[in-house]
């Protein structure tokens, strides 16, 4: 007979076989082993039960006394990095979690390995408990083991990853632009880089690629696209991180502003769809005009899920038989008077309107005068503090042109355009949130164009430009080069060429959605003599404009195609699919709102080596007494 050889055991993997998520009822009575944080330890009097927790999800795991390893297992506490060896088994009836992919079954423990002890924790990882914000950043490794932050995380990954795939299904393709570049005015203040083999020069880290992607088009590679980090040195904001983000960087050559449209809404229709959770994806974005924007709803990033529309009366107010003095005023002086409409309000208390009234003031306006519309013998009849002042043939047209009906009551703001417009958009929020008009069961998103070219700076006191200075502007070619500088200059603000500057439209868009602006873009001016002009009339010459943009103008110079992008923000696009007020719950490592990394120690101090390698000499500011 040939002898018979004993079989090996299969060999196990140093520190696993399964991942914590990974046990089902048709693994029960395999021997298996896992490794991972003990998410949460239960003491049943000579029981222990330990959650034990990876990445990819989490398992009950039992030992009791008679096991070898229960000594070893009554040291361990939460949070400490363990390596388990044990028995599937099913749970007892009763005691099954069907929220838990592994809630059927549980681990016997026969061997436990401590594979990292853990000290004393600054924040609890199990639980939703509110932390302040300095100890999650100093923390954030922890922070980030917590089940809400750790899955926003994810999610943000794979929603990149739909717009990758979605933006190579259009036939773009992905490029990767400089980090070290040169300075250039974006809106904001660069952060700098010194050079150490140039000394006194500096690079800047790109606060968009604009450039690049615009010298790609002229480099003939027609669609481009990149997940790019951008870098500005400016304040924090719930939805803005201070120091960097990341946008879905786009450029299409040979394009109208239609054709961008075109390209970009069905990826972010997608996207959203793919992860709005049930929620309602608009099918159809809506255009609108940066002038009914901002009149209808008093912002340029309207939030759609509100159905109330601002109108504008001033012209009823300004009537003879209107005996409401205070807004006379305002209209005599250039200013401007808009209603608000607030559907259902009537049935409101007098608490409603005086706090609304008492937060206006918060804002700095001396308040909201308002008309609640009631039906009086078969007549719409407004009543109210300033009702008294308004006839009723105005009050009827007050009514039509706000959309009001009896039940409903109608809130103005007046004032200097910006300021009026600017408050009723603040209060038609506010109003609609308060009334619970507001469809939050959906992604409303919409199209801003036509934004103004230019705008006056009342405090230098001469034109500039309101968004994007690259931006080709929407006026005849040769009727803009005509354009008389020398008598643009020669006149004030009010002058008719001054005039007839400011009223010139750009290709410019922005996407929004939920009141959020996800992005701004633009039909580019890839004329070199538009290009000049364009800056000429917001006080730039020549030689500005060659020492500042001389490589993309020499690039214009040698044959560029017609081409235009736009760049979503991804972190944005991300805080509104996890449904965060805060862009810090969407990224990995954020800083506090003073631009500091309170886990890494950044900004730091550098060294004298350093400075000197540099060529760098200090002046701090003196520090305050």
């Amino acid at each position: 007979m040939v002898p018979a050889f004993p079989q090996k055991k299969p060999v196990m993997h140093r520190y696993r076989s399964h991942t914590c998520g990974a046990l089902r009822p048709s693994d029960v009575g395999q021997s298996v082993r896992l490794s991972g944080w003990c998410h949460r330890i239960r003491d049943h009097g000579g029981v222990l039960f330990v959650d034990l927790r990876d990445h990819y999800g989490l398992t009950q795991c039992v030992i009791d006394s008679d096991s070898p390893a229960f000594k070893a297992a009554e040291t361990v506490r939460s949070e400490w990095v363990v390596r388990i060896d044990g028995r599937v088994r099913t749970r007892p009836a009763g005691t099954e979690n069907a929220e838990l992919p592994t809630g059927a079954v549980e681990v016997y423990i026969d061997d436990l390995e401590v594979l990292g002890p853990a000290g004393e924790l600054p924040l609890p990882v199990f639980g939703d408990l509110e932390y302040p914000e300095e100890t999650r950043l100093r923390y954030r490794f922890l922070d980030l083991r917590r089940e809400k932050l750790h899955a926003n995380i994810m999610k943000r990954g794979a929603i990149i990853d739909s717009l990758r795939r979605r933006m190579r299904e259009g036939g773009f393709f992905e490029f990767q632009t400089p980090i070290l570049t040169a300075s250039s005015p974006e809106g904001a203040r660069d952060y700098l880089v010194p050079s150490r083999v140039h000394p006194g020069k500096f690079y800047a880290l790109p606060q968009a690629p604009q450039q690049f992607k615009q010298l790609t088009m002229i480099a003939g590679f027609d669609r481009y696209f990149q997940i790019a980090p951008c870098f500005r040195d400016e304040d924090a904001r719930a939805d803005r991180s201070p120091g960097e983000f990341y946008q879905l960087d786009i450029e299409m050559s040979f394009v109208t502003q239609e054709d961008v449209f075109q390209a970009v809404e069905p990826v972010l229709r997608g996207v959203f769809e793919e992860f709005a959770e049930g929620k309602r994806v608009t099918k159809e974005f809506p255009r609108i005009t940066y002038a009914d924007s901002m009149l209808k709803y008093g912002v340029d990033k309207p939030d759609l899920r509100n159905p109330l529309i601002i109108a504008d009366v001033t012209d009823l107010f300004a009537r003879e038989d209107v005996a409401f003095k205070a807004f006379k005023g305002v209209i005599a002086s250039g200013g401007v008077v808009r209603a608000i409409p607030a559907t259902g309000a009537a049935a409101q208390s007098r608490s409603f309107f005086d706090k609304l009234n008492d937060w206006a003031r918060s804002e700095g306006a001396p308040g909201l005068g308002y008309v609640v519309f009631e039906e009086e013998n078969g007549q719409l009849t407004g009543k109210g503090p300033i009702a008294k002042f308004i006839p009723a043939e105005v009050q009827a047209l007050i009514a039509e042109r706000a959309g009001a009906k009896a039940g409903d009551a109608v809130f103005f703001s007046a004032g200097a355009e910006g300021k009026a417009a600017g408050l009723a958009g603040k209060a038609r929020i506010r109003i609609g949130d308060e009334l619970g008009l507001c469809d939050k069961d959906q992604y409303a998103f919409c199209w801003i164009t036509d934004f103004p070219m230019y705008e006056w700076s009342e405090e230098e006191k001469r034109i500039d430009f309101s968004h994007n200075p690259f931006s080709m502007p929407n006026i005849d070619r040769e009727a803009f080069l005509a354009l008389d500088l020398d008598a643009l200059s020669s006149e004030d603000e009010n002058g008719a060429n001054t005039k007839r500057i400011l009223d010139i439209k750009a290709f410019q868009y922005d996407i929004v959605c939920n009141g959020v602006e996800l992005s701004s873009g633009a039909i580019r001016n890839h004329r070199p003599d538009v290009m000049e002009k364009a800056f000429a009339i917001a006080g730039y010459g020549h030689e500005v404009l060659e020492q500042k943009f001389g490589g993309m103008l020499n690039a214009l110079r040698m044959g560029a195609p017609p081409h235009g992008g736009i760049a979503p923000g991804v972190d944005r696009i991300v805080m509104l699919l996890c449904n965060e007020p805060n862009i810090r719950e969407v990224v990995l490592f954020p800083m506090n709102q003073r631009a500091e990394d309170l886990m890494m120690g950044a900004p730091s101090e550098a060294t004298p080596k350093q400075l000197r390698e540099l060529h760098i000499r200090l002046n701090l500011p003196e520090k305050k007494a």
